[in-house]
C-alpha cells in the first residue's frame, strides 16, 4: 500500500481538498486503485450535529455516516464509495482508546498520548485503507489522507505526530507528504511572497515531517524566481513543486497538476511504474464547462445562503447535469426568509427584490435544512412554482414545504404543518418519525441508502432514472410525510410515485398537470457525479430549458441503459444524432 499525505499551511480554505481529490484523478487515470481518508481534528465525533454556517454542508455517506464535505470531494472526483470509517476525527481516536481502556486493553498501563492515541491513529489508517471503495472486492493502491485545518493547530498534533511515526512503519518508499500553502500578493508592487510558506514548511519539519511536495496556491501565476526560492529554503527540488494558481473551474486542477509533472514526481517518490494518463474525458469536461454559453437559471430558495459550501452538493450536482445538457449554469442565491410576510413589514425592499429573484429563474430548487426559519419561504416559493408551472425540485425539506403548501391551498387545510416547527400542530402533515430519538441528536435520524420503489413506471421520476424498478438515494431526516394524510393528497393530484418498501414512507412527489415539480424526501444531490448527474437534478436542468419531454422518451431510454456503465457522456447529443434525418 502507498499513502500519499496532504497537510496545509498558512490559513485554511486552500483548497486541500480539492488538490487530494485531484491527485485521485491523476492516479486513477493512470490505472490505480485510489482511496481517501479526511482527517478532522475537531473533537466532534462527526460532522452530523454542526450548523452549515460553521462548517459547510455534512456530507452522507451510503452507511449512513455523517461526514465532512471534503469526503464529497473525494467521491465525485475519484467516483468512489466511502464509509464513515475515512472520516477520522479526535472524538472518534478518543472513544475508542477510551472504550479500549475500559475493556482492560491496556491494563497495567498508563494510558498516554504517545504511544496509544498515536497507534490508534495509525491502526485506523491501515485498516480503513485497505478496505475496498470502487465496487470491486480488491484492495486499494494507494490511498490518499488529507489532514485537515493548518499545521501548527494545537488539537491537530497528535495526528502530525501518528504521521510521522507512520512515515517509518509503512517505510519511505511507500510514503509521500504534499504541503499545500499559500504565496500571497503584499502591495501595491504586487510581489508574491515565499515567507509564509517558508515558515509552514519550517513547522512542518520542526515536528519531524519534511514535504516531499509543495502545492503552491496563488492568485495568478508563480515567477521563476519565486519558485527557485521556495525550492532553495524549503528542501524540495524545483520539479516537486506545483503551482496551483486560480482557475475557470476546479475540474482544471487535475489537468494542471499533469501539465507541471505533479504525477511523475509522485511517481518517482512512492516507485510507481511509469504510466500514460488518460483524462481526455476530463479535459472535456473541464473545457467544455469553460465554453458553454447558452444559460439556464436556477434559483435556490434556502437557509443557509450566506455560505455556499451549505449546499456544496447541490451545486456540484446542477453543475454535472448543466455540462450534460449543454447549457451554462447561473445560480440565483435566495434567502427564504426574504420571501415572507414578515420581511413585507419589516423590508419591503428586499422582499421585492427576492421575488424578482424568484420570478427570473428558469427553474427553482428548495434544498433540505433543519428548523423554523424560513420554513414559511420555502412553502410560498412551492405555491409560486405549482401555480405557475415553473420547473420546481424539492429535496427533503423541500418535499415537506411542497406537502404543506397543498394541504392548506389545494385541501384548505390552512393549519397543516409539521410538527418540527409547531409541535402541537391540529392537521400535520409532516410528522416526526416513530424510530427517531428525542433526547439525543447525533446520528439518531434516518441516514445512510435506502431503497425507494416506485409504484408506476408511468412518472417522470421513473424515467428520469432510466425505468429502474427501484433505486437506492442517500437521507438525512428526522420529519416525514404524515402517511394519515397521503390519501386525501394524492386524490387531490400530488402523487407519491415512489414509496419505501413499507408502502408507508413516502420517498417521491409528483404534481399531475405540472410541466416538473418533483420533490424527494432522501438527497440524490450525494450521488451526483462528473458525466454521470443524478436524474431528480437533470430533470430540473431539462425542464427548465425546455428540453426534458425528448430526454424522457422510451428510445431515450433504450438508449442511455444500453450505453456502457448505464450512462453516455452527452446525452442530447446522442439523441439529436439518433433522430437525425439520414
Amino acid at each position: 500500500m502507498k499513502y500519499i499525505v496532504v497537510t496545509g499551511g498558512v490559513v485554511s480554505g486552500l483548497g486541500k481538498g480539492v488538490t487530494a481529490s485531484s491527485i485521485g484523478v491523476l492516479l486513477k487515470a493512470g490505472g490505480w486503485r485510489v482511496t481517501s481518508i479526511k482527517i478532522d481534528p475537531y473533537i466532534n465525533i462527526d460532522a452530523g450535529t454542526m450548523s452549515p454556517f460553521e462548517h459547510g454542508e455534512v456530507f452522507v455517506l451510503d452507511d449512513g455516516g455523517e461526514a465532512d464535505l471534503d469526503l464529497g470531494n473525494y467521491e465525485r472526483f475519484i467516483d468512489s464509495t466511502l464509509t464513515r470509517d475515512h472520516n477520522i476525527t479526535t472524538g472518534k481516536i478518543y472513544q475508542s482508546v477510551i472504550a479500549k481502556e475500559r475493556k482492560g486493553e491496556y491494563l497495567g498501563k498508563t494510558v498516554q498520548v504517545i504511544p496509544h492515541v498515536t497507534d490508534e491513529i495509525q491502526d485506523w489508517i491501515e485498516r480503513v485503507s485497505k478496505l475496498p471503495v470502487d465496487g470491486s472486492p480488491d484492495q486499494p493502491d494507494v490511498c490518499i489522507i488529507e489532514l485537515g485545518g493548518t499545521v501548527g493547530d494545537i488539537e491537530s498534533m497528535p495526528f502530525i505526530e501518528a504521521l510521522r511515526q507512520f512515515q517509518f512503519r509503512v517505510g519511505s518508499d511507500n510514503f509521500c507528504l504534499i504541503h499545500v500553502s499559500l504565496v500571497p500578493v503584499v502591495g501595491a508592487v504586487g510581489e508574491q511572497k515565499t515567507k509564509p510558506t517558508q515558515h509552514s514548511v519550517q513547522a512542518l519539519r520542526s515536528a519531524g515531517l519534511s514535504p516531499h511536495m509543495l502545492a503552491c496556491r496563488s492568485q495568478a501565476p508563480l515567477e521563476q524566481s519565486v519558485l527557485d526560492k521556495l525550492a532553495l529554503f524549503c528542501h524540495v527540488t524545483p520539479d516537486c513543486i506545483l503551482n496551483l494558481c486560480d482557475v475557470s473551474n476546479i475540474w482544471h486542477v487535475p489537468l494542471v497538476m499533469q501539465e507541471q509533472g505533479g504525477h511523475l514526481a509522485i511517481m518517482r517518490q512512492l516507485k510507481l511504474d511509469f504510466r500514460k494518463l488518460d483524462l481526455d474525458s476530463w479535459a472535456h469536461r473541464a473545457n467544455k464547462w469553460d465554453t458553454v454559453s447558452e444559460p439556464v437559471n436556477i434559483a435556490i430558495v434556502g437557509k443557509y445562503t450566506g455560505l455556499g459550501d451549505s449546499y456544496l452538493s447541490v451545486t456540484k450536482a446542477l453543475m454535472h447535469s448543466a455540462i450534460s445538457a449543454d447549457r451554462k449554469l447561473n445560480i440565483v442565491w435566495i434567502e427564504a426568509g426574504m420571501l415572507e410576510d414578515t420581511t413585507l413589514a419589516e423590508d419591503p425592499s428586499s422582499h421585492a427584490d427576492a421575488w424578482a429573484k424568484v420570478h427570473s429563474a428558469d427553474g427553482i430548487l428548495v434544498p433540505g435544512g433543519f428548523g423554523e426559519r424560513g420554513t414559511e419561504g420555502k412553502i410560498l416559493t412551492a405555491k409560486y412554482a405549482r401555480e405557475n408551472k415553473v420547473p420546481f425540485l424539492g429535496i427533503c425539506l423541500g418535499m415537506q414545504a411542497a406537502v404543506i403548501e397543498y394541504a392548506r391551498n389545494v385541501l384548505g387545510i390552512k393549519s397543516a404543518h409539521s410538527t418540527e416547527m409547531v409541535p402541537e400542530c391540529a392537521n400535520p402533515a409532516v410528522i416526526f418519525m416513530p424510530e427517531g430519538s428525542t433526547t439525543h441528536m447525533g446520528g439518531t435520524m434516518r441516514l445512510g441508502a435506502r431503497r425507494t420503489f416506485f409504484k408506476t413506471q408511468d412518472c417522470k421520476a421513473a424515467k428520469l432514472y432510466n425505468s429502474s424498478p427501484f433505486i437506492d438515494e442517500r437521507h438525512r431526516h428526522r420529519y416525514e410525510v404524515n402517511p394519515d394524510m397521503v390519501d386525501k393528497l394524492e386524490s387531490a393530484g400530488c402523487v407519491f410515485v415512489g414509496k419505501d418498501e413499507t408502502n408507508k414512507r413516502m420517498e417521491i412527489l409528483e404534481l399531475e398537470d405540472h410541466p416538473f415539480f418533483l420533490a424527494t424526501q432522501y438527497h440524490p444531490e450525494y450521488k451526483s457525479r462528473p458525466g454521470r448527474p443524478s436524474p431528480p437534478f437533470m430533470g430540473l436542468i431539462l425542464a427548465a430549458s425546455r428540453q426534458l419531454d425528448h430526454y424522457i422518451t422510451t428510445e431515450a431510454i433504450e438508449m442511455r441503459t444500453n450505453a456502457p456503465g448505464g450512462f453516455i457522456q452527452s446525452p442530447l447529443k446522442a439523441l439529436k444524432r439518433l433522430n437525425k434525418p439520414m
